[in-house]
C-alpha cells in the first residue's frame, strides 16, 4: 500500500511502503490474527469468510495435517490423533499435568535437560509431536491466511500470551511461531491487549452482563462465556429509554432556566442539538456551557455541572437497573455471580451510568463490544507500531518528539496535539468542531514545528473528511488522533462521532529532519514568540469580527423594524469601521472596533429578546402559563 511521500525538490519520490504487521491471539479455543489498515485494527478473515480458526489440529495416516474447523468436526471420531487445547501444553511437563487420564490423548514424557525435566509430547498416528509443533501448525494457517489477505510477506507478528504464562511457556510460544516462519516482534499479555484495544482488561470465561444502552433502547443480556461458546441466560429491557431521554431532560433543563416554554421546531431540535453535545463534554468535564441563539433573537447562554446532570437523569438511571434485577432473577443468578460486565452503546460513557452499574454489580464495568476479537486487535494495533513501516529512507528517529505535531485550524493557526519531547511510540487526540451551519466537510492539514503560525511550519499532509451530517456550526464533533510510532512514522486519523465517518493517512516524510533543522526551527520558535502570539491573536480577533458582522446582518435583515433610523445609522457605522478594521493588522484596532459594535446592538439585542418573550406570552394567561 502506498502512503502519501513528501519530498523536496531534487529527492526522490518513491512511494513509502508499508510494512506488514499483524497481531494474533492463540487461543486455547480459537485463535484470530488481525492487522491495522487505513488507521483502524481489523481481523482478518479466511478464504471462507471466517475470522475465527478453531485451535484444532488433526494427524492422519497418509501424512495429512489439518487445522481448524475441519479438524474439530473429527474430535469425537479420531480423539488421540486430533489436538484441541494445545495452548495448555505449552512449557509443561507431565508433572504440571495433574491428572492426565481426563485428556484423551497419549502423552510421552521428553528427554530431561540437565536436571530440568522436558516438555511433554503427544504420541500421534503420524510420530511424536511436541506442543510446539502443533502450535506451529496453527500460526503456520494464520500466517498464510494473513499474507493472502494482505498480499506480501509478514515482517513481523506480536502474539498474545496469558497474563499468567512464565518463561517456559513464552519461550514455547516464541519457538512455535518461529518454526511457522514468524518473526515475533514481541509476547504481549492478554489483558494488556484487550487494554490497548479497548482501555480495559477483559477475562475469558464466565459469566457477563452485557449492559447495552443506546440512543434509543436499552437491552440488558445475562450471557455465559465458555470455551469462546456464548450462552445467554436472560434478557430483559426497555425499548423505549436510551440516551435520546437523556438529551431530553437537559433540553427541558434549559427551558426552565431560560423561562420558555414551547419552541418552533427548528429551535427545539438547535437545543436538543446542544443538549447532546453537553452531554458528551460532562463524559469528561465537570461543566458544560450550553450557547445558542435561538430564531427570535433569544440567547441561551447557561452553564450544565455534572452535579446537575447526575440529579436530572437520576430517574431515568435507575430506570435501566428494574430489568437488571428482573434479568437475573430469571436466570436464577445473583449479582455475586456476575464476573463481569460489557458496556455497549455510546450512551454508557455518561459517567453516572457508570458508577451506577458498577455500584449494583460491585465491579468496575468493561468496556467490549466484541470480546471474541479484542485480544487479536489489540496486538494488532501494538504490531503496527513496532513493526515501524518505515521503508530505507533517513528518517530522524529519536527517543522523543523533536518538534510539535498539529493541525491547521481556522485562520490558519497552529493547533497542536502532540508537543515537542514526548516520548516515543505516543498517541493523542483532540476534538474539534464545524465553523460553518451546514459544514458537511473538513479539510485537515498536519505541520510540525514550533510556531503560532501554519505559514511558519512546515507542512506534512493534508487530506479531507467528508460525509459529515449538515448541523449548526459548532455541534459537529470531529476527533483527531495522532499516532507516532517507535520508528516516528505518524499516522492521522479523523472521525465525526456522531455519524462514524472517518478518513486517515500515514504520514512518512521522505526528507527527514536534520539536528540542523531541529536546531534552526527550535531557535526560530523562540526569536519569534511574541511576533507570534501578537499574530495569533489578530486572527482570533479576525474571526469573532467576521462572526459578529454575520450575526448583526442577519439580526437587522429580520428584526431591524425595532430600530429608528438614527439607531439604525449608529448600527451601520460601527459595522463599517469594523469592516474597515478587518482590512489593516492592527490587533487592538480591531478589537476596539468589535467591542463598539458589542455595545452599540446591546439595546438592540434586549429589544429583540423583549419581543421574542412577547410572542410566546401573547394571549396566555397567568394561570396557563402557571
Amino acid at each position: 500500500m502506498a502512503l502519501l511521500q513528501i519530498s523536496e525538490p531534487g529527492m526522490s519520490t518513491a512511494p513509502h511502503q508499508h510494512r506488514l504487521a499483524v497481531g494474533i491471539d492463540l487461543g486455547t479455543t480459537n485463535s484470530l490474527v488481525a492487522t491495522v489498515r487505513n488507521g483502524i485494527s481489523v481481523v482478518l478473515n479466511d478464504e471462507n469468510g471466517r475470522a475465527m480458526l478453531p485451535s484444532v489440529v488433526r494427524y492422519t495416516a497418509d501424512g495429512q495435517i489439518i487445522v481448524g474447523e475441519a479438524a474439530q468436526t473429527m474430535q469425537s471420531q479420531d480423539t488421540a490423533n486430533t489436538i484441541s487445547s494445545v495452548k495448555r501444553f505449552m512449557g509443561r511437563g507431565l508433572h504440571d499435568m495433574g491428572e492426565i487420564t481426563r485428556f484423551p490423548y497419549r502423552f510421552v514424557e521428553a528427554p530431561a535437560l540437565g536436571k530440568t525435566a522436558g516438555m511433554l509430547q503427544l504420541r500421534t498416528v503420524a510420530g511424536v509431536k511436541s506442543p510446539v509443533e502443533i502450535s506451529a501448525e496453527i500460526l503456520n494457517v494464520l500466517r498464510r491466511q494473513a499474507e493472502a489477505s494482505l498480499g506480501g510477506e509478514l515482517v513481523g507478528a506480536v502474539i498474545t500470551v496469558p497474563a499468567y504464562f512464565d518463561d517456559a511457556q513464552r519461550q514455547a510460544t516464541k519457538d512455535a511461531a518461529r518454526l511457522a516462519g514468524i518473526n515475533v516482534l514481541r509476547l504481549l499479555n492478554e489483558p494488556t491487549a484487550a487494554a490497548i484495544a479497548y482501555g480495559l482488561d477483559n477475562a475469558s470465561e464466565g459469566v457477563y452482563a452485557v449492559y447495552d444502552l443506546g440512543g434509543g433502547t436499552f437491552d440488558i443480556s445475562i450471557l455465559r462465556l465458555s470455551r469462546g461458546v456464548f450462552e445467554v441466560l436472560a434478557t430483559n429491557g426497555d425499548s423505549a429509554l436510551g440516551g435520546d431521554d437523556f438529551d431530553h431532560r437537559i433540553y427541558c433543563w434549559l427551558l426552565e432556566k431560560s423561562n420558555l416554554s414551547a419552541l418552533p421546531p427548528q429551535d427545539t431540535r438547535l437545543l436538543l442539538t446542544h443538549a447532546r453535545a453537553a452531554k458528551e463534554q460532562l463524559t469528561e468535564h465537570g461543566e458544560a456551557r450550553i450557547t445558542a441563539m435561538l430564531s427570535s433573537g433569544v440567547l441561551i447562554d447557561h452553564v450544565l455541572t455534572q452535579a446537575e446532570f447526575f440529579v436530572l437523569s437520576k430517574n431515568l438511571v435507575q430506570n435501566t437497573l428494574q430489568p437488571l434485577r428482573r434479568a437475573l432473577r430469571d436466570a436464577g443468578l445473583k449479582v455475586g455471580d456476575i464476573n463481569g460486565v460489557v458496556m455497549v452503546g455510546g450512551a454508557t460513557r455518561m459517567p453516572q451510568i457508570q458508577q451506577a452499574v458498577g455500584d449494583f454489580f460491585g465491579q468496575t464495568p468493561l468496556t467490549n463490544l466484541d470480546p471474541d476479537k479484542v485480544v487479536a486487535l489489540g496486538a494488532a494495533i501494538q504490531a503496527n507500531v513496532l513493526a515501524g513501516n518505515r521503508s530505507g529512507d533517513d528518517w530522524l528517529l529519536l527517543d522523543v518528539i523533536p518538534l510539535s505535531l498539529g493541525i491547521e485550524t481556522m485562520g490558519g493557526l497552529v493547533e497542536k496535539i502532540i508537543p515537542r519531547n514526548s516520548t516515543l511510540p505516543t498517541a493523542r487526540a483532540q476534538e474539534f468542531t464545524t465553523y460553518k451551519d451546514g459544514q458537511t466537510a473538513m479539510s485537515i492539514q498536519v505541520v510540525q514545528g514550533e510556531r503560532e503560525l501554519v505559514s511558519d511550519c512546515r507542512s506534512l499532509a493534508r487530506f479531507e473528511l467528508r460525509g459529515i451530517p449538515a448541523m449548526v456550526a459548532g455541534a459537529a464533533r470531529i476527533r483527531v488522533t495522532f499516532q507516532v510510532d517507535a520508528d516516528g512514522l505518524l499516522s492521522v486519523a479523523a472521525r465525526e462521532m456522531r455519524s462514524g465517518v472517518e478518513a486517515a493517512i500515514e504520514v512518512k516524510p521522505a526528507y527527514g529532519l536534520s539536528d540542523a533543522d531541529i536546531m534552526r526551527m527550535l531557535q526560530e520558535s523562540g526569536q519569534h514568540a511574541a511576533d507570534d502570539m501578537q499574530a495569533r491573536a489578530l486572527r482570533e480577533q479576525q474571526i469573532e469580527g467576521h462572526q459578529l458582522l454575520e450575526a448583526v446582518e442577519n439580526a437587522l435583515e429580520q428584526n431591524g423594524n425595532l430600530l429608528n433610523v438614527t439607531e439604525q445609522a449608529q448600527v451601520r457605522t460601527q459595522m463599517h469601521d469594523l469592516r474597515a478594521a478587518l482590512q489593516q493588522s492592527n490587533h487592538q484596532v480591531l478589537k476596539h472596533a468589535t467591542e463598539a459594535l458589542n455595545q452599540a446592538t446591546t439595546e438592540f439585542a434586549q429589544r429583540r429578546m423583549d419581543q421574542s418573550v412577547n410572542s410566546v406570552l401573547a394571549g396566555r394567561t397567568l394561570e396557563s402559563i402557571e
